[in-house]
């Protein structure tokens, strides 16, 4: 499937900025999963790209000049394959057992993973495990934010893409199997809220350096419906964008993301 996608975040100020150094998850890389035809990403400041320690394309930008809004616009065609399996060893798997801040481990979050065995992980385990994540943080809107543990979460009884990512990893990590959290769109026709989402990558064999796609939220594996942007160990190593600033008084975001299948039109306006 040829997706089109616009992905727009406009900042407010009720202050003149003064200073901003963001970095930017924001391009979309080729794999098994999927092939990138074009892409652009447009920030108020400098970019400089970079490989981030995970093997992400990112950029950084630097903001130098005062403003009262802004405007970061990345746009292109990517091409999905429906491949829920990839090889990439840009990063040791071991890495992705560590503990971080969203997905400290709990005696509560490893029982969901007691189906896992030592001697690996395959799509009928992988999806089980899926299956017993919902049973217990069933999808809810507007029940967490971006802060939100894998505990807390859990203990919630309800979250959205990204909860479900983190109480899937933390389950993972604590029977030995490496998992790391990953970034996209998701194309849901009619469903624009969906477009923004998150999954999680398995290691189901890690001297091969091979990585099965767990859509937890969907209770399946990616398909062609998935366009993946970056992986890391939770959220907050690999969200779309992130920063800090000096100046700008109080801050107001707005996102809107359009995903299209392919068609004559080669882009289109969007309006933040």
């Amino acid at each position: 499937m040829k997706l089109h996608i616009q992905h727009l975040t406009r900042y407010d100020y009720s202050a003149p900025l003064q200073y901003a150094l963001q970095s930017l998850c924001l391009t979309p890389g080729d794999s098994a999963h999927q092939t990138v035809h074009a892409w652009s990403v447009q920030a108020p400041g400098t970019l400089f790209a970079a490989r981030d320690a995970y093997g992400n394309a990112a950029h950084t930008c630097s903001v130098t000049k005062r403003m009262m809004a802004g405007l970061v616009h990345a746009h292109g065609t990517v091409e999905t394959h429906g491949q829920p399996e990839l090889l990439d060893g840009a990063a040791p798997a071991q890495l992705y057992l560590r503990p971080t801040p969203l997905t400290e481990p709990h005696a509560r979050l490893a029982a969901l993973g007691d189906g896992l065995p030592g001697s690996g992980v395959d799509a009928a385990r992988a999806l089980a495990l899926a299956k017993a994540v919902l049973a217990r943080v069933p999808y809810a809107p507007r029940t967490t934010t971006v802060h939100t543990t894998a505990m807390e979460a859990l203990a919630l009884g309800g979250g959205v893409c990204q909860d479900h990512a983190h109480v899937y990893i933390a389950a993972c990590r604590a029977h030995g199997v490496p998992a790391r959290y990953v970034s996209g769109y998701f194309h849901a026709p009619g469903a624009d809220h969906l477009a923004s989402h998150a999954w999680v990558d398995v290691c189901v064999d890690v001297p091969a350096h091979r990585w099965l796609s767990v859509d937890v939220t969907h209770g399946c594996l990616i398909d062609e419906r998935h366009v993946r942007l970056a992986v890391g160990p939770d959220y907050a190593a690999c969200s779309p964008i992130r920063g800090v600033r000096e100046g700008g008084g109080a801050e107001s975001m707005r996102v809107r993301i359009d995903i299209r299948e392919d068609s004559n039109e080669t882009a289109f306006p969007l309006e933040p």
